[in-house]
């Protein structure tokens, strides 16, 4: 008697961790699944950078992206589930390279702030044009609190808005917001940028990718997720001048 309970005992646990095994995920799938939202993120932030950049008559002027050292978006920055006026959001970054062209982007997300008035519905495009390498730097070393470690403005909007070099050296950041189609800048007094590590493993193995690495030396597999930016970055904020600061 003892022996067939024994025998039952095994037999059902057994069937258990063959059930577990049979709906669990495997560590391929997690990856996979996690890299298509990526390669989303991706592909978004380019959508926003060329229909912003492009609008004929209230786009971000063009002398300013002359002058950028770093191009960040975050597509669909939605407010955030707890507190009043939080917002969240996950977006990409690159920084330009003395040459001029686009280092690897980086996955980064921005959390909490002040973003104002014009920010006041559910979901809005984020764009945030770095004028100098000092401004950049501390998101690139993993986080960035505006107003503390760089200062941040609205910017002026307009394609052929007039931004002379008085004004460009008044601030590290210009950022814009859109929402529903209104487009316009946007002061984001308190937000915290930051790296996201998880995202820069899974897309190019390391956290420890180097933002001003040569994007043309990504794998076959990191292009994919990130070309589309990539690609953005170099149609639509072309022609630099490359500040001596």
């Amino acid at each position: 008697m003892g022996s067939r309970r024994f025998l039952t005992f095994i037999s059902a646990a057994l069937l258990s961790l063959s059930c577990f095994a049979t709906a669990a995920p495997t560590q391929s799938d997690i990856p996979k699944a996690e890299a298509s939202d990526e390669a989303e993120r991706a592909s978004n932030a380019g959508a926003v950078l060329g229909e912003i950049t492009s609008a004929p008559d209230q786009g971000i002027p063009d002398a300013l992206l002359k002058r950028a050292q770093g191009i960040a978006v975050i597509p669909h920055v939605v407010k955030g589930a707890f507190g009043i006026g939080g917002r969240y959001g996950k977006g990409l970054v690159a920084q330009r390279n003395a040459d001029g062209s686009w280092g690897t982007p980086l996955f980064i997300d921005i959390s909490g702030g002040s973003f104002g008035l014009q920010l006041g519905v559910q979901a809005t495009d984020i764009v945030m044009v770095f004028t100098n390498r000092e401004g950049i730097l501390p998101l690139l070393k993993g986080k960035l609190k505006i107003g503390a470690d760089a200062s941040a403005t609205a910017g002026p909007v307009g394609r052929n808005a007039e931004v002379g070099t008085d004004i460009l050296l008044k601030s590290a950041i210009y950022s814009y917001s859109r929402s529903k189609g209104l487009f316009a800048g946007v002061a984001l007094d308190g937000a915290v940028l930051g790296l996201d590590d998880g995202a820069n493993t899974r897309v190019y193995g390391t956290k420890a990718i180097t933002a001003g690495a040569p994007s043309a030396k990504l794998s076959a597999s990191a292009m994919r997720v990130v070309g589309p930016f990539i690609l953005a970055l170099q149609k639509y904020v072309s022609a630099p001048e490359i500040s001596r600061k």
